[in-house]
């Protein structure tokens, strides 16, 4: 039986796999005590788990242990499966929250039966995981799968990005992003709902930023993708609920690649609100068999 735990700025979600994943409930995250963040964790046990295993909204160094969590600076630069581990006397698995995503589209989503499966998260930034052979590929520092960051966009719409580089797809991608590259081209201050609903409805301002927005999008995930030679890309977050939004992109993605096929690459996601515990849990069962 494993405790498996998505773990966010917000909220703590926690959930029971045990060849099926039941809900136990969440809290409030304790983003500023240490002692409280590991209590809140310990709060869950039942004397029945045989490991834990958490989504976090961070990036975690594999040879290490050492996270990066902006969000909760109650554990940010702290190891914290090793300080869970002391604390519960059980094994612990820490992984990023987009690793756990794709995890899990690719064992009971949309990836499911591949080989190589990448995840997209277009929410309010950008994120992905890898996950080849039903195995995560967390990489060196734990930053394979991140293709929102490196400087790829020039002129105007290139944007100082929170990881202190510039233009970033992370910068444009998300829903802030989306927001971001509207108010550059027009000076209108539209929240992505509403250009997206703008574009569905063929106004002409959204439907040039949708535009941009894909053009600037679609390059380099199509290079990620020729790179680890993705079977499939289920995409998440707010952004991909949009009506027609993932094929959109999924159509300039495909031209911009050196494969070419004409079923669709792109897909949404089929996991939903729990794919991070649902990934997380698929990691502990991988992990400790």
């Amino acid at each position: 039986m494993i405790l498996a735990f998505d773990i966010g700025g917000s909220r703590i979600k926690a959930a029971v796999w045990d060849g099926s994943l039941r809900p136990l409930g969440e809290m409030a995250t304790p983003l500023t005590d240490p002692a409280a963040f590991t209590a809140a964790v310990a709060g869950f046990l039942t004397g029945q788990e045989t490991g834990i295993a958490i989504s976090i909204a961070g990036i975690v160094d594999p040879a290490t242990g050492v996270g990066k969590v902006a969000n909760i600076p109650a554990i940010d630069g702290l190891a914290l499966g090793p300080q869970l581990q002391a604390a519960t006397r059980l094994p612990v698995l820490v992984l990023n929250d987009a690793d756990c995503f794709a995890l899990a589209e690719a064992h009971h989503g949309a990836g499911r039966g591949q080989g190589s499966v990448f995840g997209v998260i277009l929410g309010s930034g950008v994120g992905g995981g890898l996950v080849i052979g039903g195995r995560v590929v967390t990489g060196a520092g734990g930053y394979a799968g991140e293709w929102g960051h490196g400087p790829v966009i020039r002129g105007e719409f290139a944007f100082q990005c929170g990881c202190g580089q510039i233009g970033c797809v992370d910068t444009v991608g998300g829903a802030r992003g989306l927001e971001r590259l509207h108010r550059k081209r027009t000076a209108e201050l539209l929240g992505a709902e509403a250009i997206i609903s703008g574009w569905m409805a063929g106004e002409a301002e959204p439907g040039e930023t949708m535009a941009l927005w894909r053009e600037m999008v679609a390059g380099p995930l199509a290079m990620v993708l020729n790179v680890v030679g993705a079977d499939v890309v289920p995409v998440g977050g707010g952004l991909s609920r949009a009506p027609g939004l993932v094929r959109y992109l999924d159509e300039a993605v495909r031209v911009r690649m050196l494969r070419r096929t004409k079923a669709q690459l792109l897909v949404p996601a089929e996991c939903g609100a729990d794919a991070g515990l649902l990934g997380a849990a698929i990691a502990g069962a991988v992990a400790w068999g």
